[in-house]
């Protein structure tokens, strides 16, 4: 009996071990599932973008994998690499090397609460987005902008909606 405890303490521990990355730390959390067969999630929908790893590489830096991996739902407004490389020079550099600022300019581009379709989103409504903010969506002859970012396409993940934009949200200053 003493060698099965054994055989399966090392084998719980040889398992546990090899749960870590290559850094070291843990791998855990939603972002690192792999999943196949199911619908992507906006994570995936992201990561698997040629146009979008700005975007992904910005939501790993803040940390935020695991939030937008999550059940949601949820409705993101995905810039372009375009978008971002867009903005004035430096401003990136300095977004990305400043977490706080990053975590607030990447929760502008977030409503949590409803996946809303191209279909739901109305001429005049206003979004609470997930840093505190309020945007407006506009919609004129059939075409969709958030505040002055247009729409440009939409796809649906498992845990909500994406809606690729052409511009870098800004949220506005607070007073």
């Amino acid at each position: 009996m003493r060698f099965y405890t054994v055989a399966f303490l090392t084998a719980t521990i040889l398992f546990a071990a090899s749960c870590k990355d290559k850094g070291g730390s843990d791998a855990g959390g939603i972002a690192n599932v792999t999943d196949e067969e199911s619908q992507k999630t906006i994570l995936q929908i992201a990561a698997g973008s040629k146009d979008h790893t700005i975007l992904v590489k910005a939501v790993q830096a803040a940390g935020l994998e695991n939030s937008l991996a999550n059940q949601g739902p949820f409705t993101v407004f995905a810039p372009t690499d375009a978008a971002f490389k867009a903005l004035p020079a430096g401003t990136l550099d300095k977004v990305m090397s400043d977490k706080d600022l990053l975590t607030t300019i990447l929760g502008y581009h977030v409503y949590v609460g409803s996946s809303l379709s191209e279909a739901m989103l109305t001429d005049g409504e206003s979004l609470s987005m997930f840093d505190g903010g309020n945007a407006k969506i506009s919609v004129k002859n059939g075409k969709i902008a958030i505040n002055d970012s247009n729409v440009v396409a939409s796809v649906r993940g498992s845990n909500g909606m994406v809606h690729v934009v052409d511009k870098v949200l800004l949220p506005p200053e607070k007073k």
